[in-house]
């Protein structure tokens, strides 16, 4: 083998080689909001959510990306938005995007916030490149920041399955996942009301179409008689 066909080998490794999160929506950037732009469920939700969110609700966007059009909406509803995202890039593009929210470089599996420190809590796909046992803790994590009263909005891509290897949106990616079912018994189990399920499909523009099937959750913390939300 010379050194041409050896080159050209690493290079093959490394394109089939997983990405890590942050390696992979640095390399998306702006590309990632254009392909998803058209996601009509996630519209329908943010109008659900900011309809029974007062002025000055807290609300925490898990994943937050390029800042649209998840904590856009929220801020242009009044509510007090801090987005937390793995991708450097992103994190920047969402501070020019919205100067109103606070963006944070930060991981959801290891992000620290107060018990019940945020009135809503958004997480629109963040719970896929990751492991099976990473993405119930990140769940149970998001649970347990909810003030009494307030509200869990999340999507993902649903199915039983772990560390799943795929090519998606042209990156070689590892992504686990629960059933709707499993994540709803996960919900409740950290004391949260089920409101609203559905799924639906989808198809990204761009040059790497895919069908994805979509799981949508509006879930509750219920506050007991007397009790007041966080702050």
């Amino acid at each position: 083998m010379d050194d041409q066909e050896l080159e050209e080998l690493e290079e093959l490794e490394e394109l089939e080689a997983s990405e890590d999160a942050a390696t992979v929506f640095d390399a998306l950037g702006a590309r990632y909001e254009q392909a998803f732009e058209g996601l009509a469920g996630q519209r329908a939700a943010l109008r659900w959510l900011t309809a029974r969110l007062p002025r000055g609700a807290r609300v925490l966007d898990v994943g937050s990306g390029t800042g649209r059009p998840v904590a856009e909406e929220l801020v242009r509803a009044g509510c007090e938005v801090t987005g937390i995202d793995v991708s450097p890039a992103m994190v920047e593009l969402a501070r020019t995007q919205v100067p109103e929210a606070r963006f944070e470089l930060a991981d959801v599996r290891t992000y620290e916030a107060p018990p019940y420190a945020f009135d809503a809590v958004c997480a629109f796909f963040p719970l896929l490149i990751m492991s099976r046992t990473e993405v119930e803790s990140a769940l149970d994590r998001m649970c347990g920041w909810l003030a009494p009263g307030g509200h869990l909005i999340m999507a993902t891509v649903p199915g039983d399955y772990s560390d799943v290897e795929l090519t998606w949106m042209g990156h070689r990616v590892t992504v686990s996942s629960l059933t709707g079912d499993e994540y709803e018994r996960r919900l409740r189990a950290q004391g949260l009301e089920i409101l609203f399920t559905e799924t639906s499909t989808f198809s990204p523009s761009g040059p790497h179409p895919a069908l994805e099937h979509h799981f949508f959750c509006y879930a509750q913390r219920p506050r007991r008689p007397g009790e007041r939300s966080h702050g």
